[in-house]
């Protein structure tokens, strides 16, 4: 019997290799499909104005544009994105910036997949 369940689209942003492939397990498991995936914010920016994925999950330390900037840049382009994003760092600082730059959630490193999943399946139902 096939899953009948529609399938949602995510891209992948971080800098490590070692994380996207993390994400991309844990997004797998959710059963989205990951359609891009970047290094940047630059080319997380560019990504999404080809792809639109319903979800992005984007690391906030990153070269070039960081997850923060990024995420200011999505959302001028498409005020209902969906950005969850990732850090090793729990700073309330960092928090605040990341939901005032139009996050829809944080998830933090090392990755729990349950907790990741529960976070990223409750933005995608606001």
């Amino acid at each position: 019997m096939t899953d009948s369940k529609a399938r949602h689209t995510a891209m992948i942003v971080d800098d490590s290799e070692v994380m996207r492939e993390m994400l991309r397990d844990i997004l797998t498991a959710g059963n989205y499909e990951i359609v891009a995936e970047a290094v940047n914010g630059v080319e997380a920016v560019e990504l999404y104005k080809n792809f639109k994925p319903e979800v992005t999950v984007m690391d906030v330390l990153m070269p070039l544009d960081d997850g923060i900037k990024a995420t200011k840049n999505i959302i001028a382009l498409d005020k209902n994105a969906k950005v969850v994003m990732c850090s090793s760092i729990t700073d309330d600082a960092l928090i605040l910036s990341a939901y005032n730059a139009g996050a829809s959630g944080i998830i933090f490193k090392p990755f729990v997949t349950e907790r990741a999943l529960e976070v990223i399946h409750t933005v995608m139902q606001e």
